[in-house]
């Protein structure tokens, strides 16, 4: 005699066995339908390109004015580079402004791994991220890049350099750090899932807070545009904050995993 299972497990039976192949059309789901957002973001962000434009070279014409340097302004050196960098400008306010939707598909993509009740984590994890993606942004763009950029000028201007800063250059340091921040702020999220997952414990990522601190400070020298100490501990200092928020978010949610009917 066959026994019918509960509606739940079916489901908790099916979406734990997806195949391979599966999975790579799951992802390619997930990457098209994150695309079209960015898309559709896009035209938004391009209609006010300008005014965004000037939110982006606002830290550095400060910096400028503050070191006294003899420059009113930024400079290109080929025709094409203003409407590319308008391009760039467009796109990098897209992801931010899709960061949401986007977030909400990887959260739809890793959710067949999960269990039931597990899904129910699904808006504070979409909300979380996307408050820490902004945070993060918002941190590099108050703090961390007007202080990089202010020791860079004063450094040139004691070197008795004058500043002329080529704006492709500049919104490619200003990318760097924005994008970097706010992948880098997205770690108690990720720590999460993983705990979630039973991928990582609290007490395996205290047990590895030596190495997580080492890896920190690789990936500020690799984001930072300056090797000065200051600098470093800008960028290291918060991933090292939030590694630790996220060793307290495993304490907190990374239970031994049940199924629904535990």
């Amino acid at each position: 005699m066959s026994v019918q299972l509960p509606p739940e497990e079916i489901d908790d039976e099916l979406t734990g066995h997806m195949s391979f192949l599966d999975h790579l059309e799951e992802l390619r789901n997930r990457i098209i339908k994150s695309l079209i957002a960015i898309g559709l973001t896009f035209i938004a962000c391009w209609s006010f390109v300008q005014e965004i434009f000037k939110i982006v070279s606002y830290p550095i014409l400060t910096a400028l004015e503050e070191s006294g340097a003899n420059m009113e302004g930024m400079i290109f050196t080929s025709p094409t580079q203003p409407f590319n960098l308008f391009l760039k400008t467009a796109f990098i306010a897209a992801v931010f402004l899709a960061s949401p939707f986007i977030l909400a598909q990887v959260w739809l993509f890793i959710a067949p791994g999960l269990y039931r009740h597990e899904r129910r984590y699904a808006i504070p994890f979409v909300l979380s991220s996307t408050i820490l993606a902004f945070l993060g942004g918002l941190f590099g763009y108050y703090i961390a890049f007007p202080f990089a950029l202010e020791f860079l000028l004063n450094w040139g201007a004691t070197a008795g350099l004058e500043a002329m800063i080529d704006a492709t250059q500049y919104f490619n340091l200003f990318l760097t750090i924005e994008l970097g921040l706010g992948i880098i702020f997205q770690i108690p999220p990720i720590i999460f899932v993983l705990s979630r997952m039973g991928i990582v414990s609290p007490g395996f990522l205290l047990k590895n807070t030596k190495y997580a601190v080492l890896i920190a400070f690789v990936v500020a020298a690799v984001i930072t545009p300056t090797a000065d100490i200051p600098n470093m501990m800008i960028m290291a200092g918060p991933m090292i904050i939030l590694y630790l928020l996220g060793v307290g978010v495993a304490f907190l949610f990374g239970k031994k995993r049940r199924t629904d009917d535990e």
